[in-house]
């Protein structure tokens, strides 16, 4: 799906924001600069959050509540091992309750759970190119008429 501006990710972001269900994980995957934290911050505002949403890249989690749901949004950019995670006690924020949108997953390997829904983002000359994909039956359910 081809995002022509910044105003296409917010149209993106109402679509998920309507779907989304407690416990929901989502991971970002894209370059600096993609527009993973911009999505996080449109769906947000589109369940009604109306504080400041930022990138968490040096807190590595910021915690949201927006239309009665949690919301907790991981820049994972700088973690560095595992005892940096454990030390952290992120493992108890995955307690089924929460929905969580984490950008560079791949640096928690083994110690996040896996994506219901992944997002790709690619930077192109004129906006973005975005690809979605349902990994288990609850992603799967997210995107059903998507």
């Amino acid at each position: 799906m081809n995002l022509a501006d910044e105003s296409a990710t917010v149209a993106l972001a109402q679509r998920l924001a309507a779907r989304l269900k407690p416990g929901i994980v989502i991971y970002l995957h894209g370059d600096l600069g993609a527009g993973k934290t911009t999505l996080v911050r449109a769906v947000l505002n589109a369940l009604g959050y109306s504080g400041r949403v930022k990138s968490p890249t040096y807190t590595l989690v910021e915690p949201y509540n927006a239309a009665g749901l949690e919301f907790r949004h991981f820049d994972l950019y700088r973690l560095h091992d595992e005892e940096e995670w454990e030390a952290a006690g992120f493992r108890d924020e995955f307690d089924g309750h929460n929905i969580f949108f984490i950008e560079w997953p791949e640096h928690a390997q083994g110690l996040i759970p896996q994506a219901d829904v992944e997002i790709m983002f690619e930077i192109l000359s004129h906006g973005r190119n975005v690809e979605i994909r349902g990994n288990t039956p609850t992603g799967r359910e997210c995107l059903k008429q998507f």
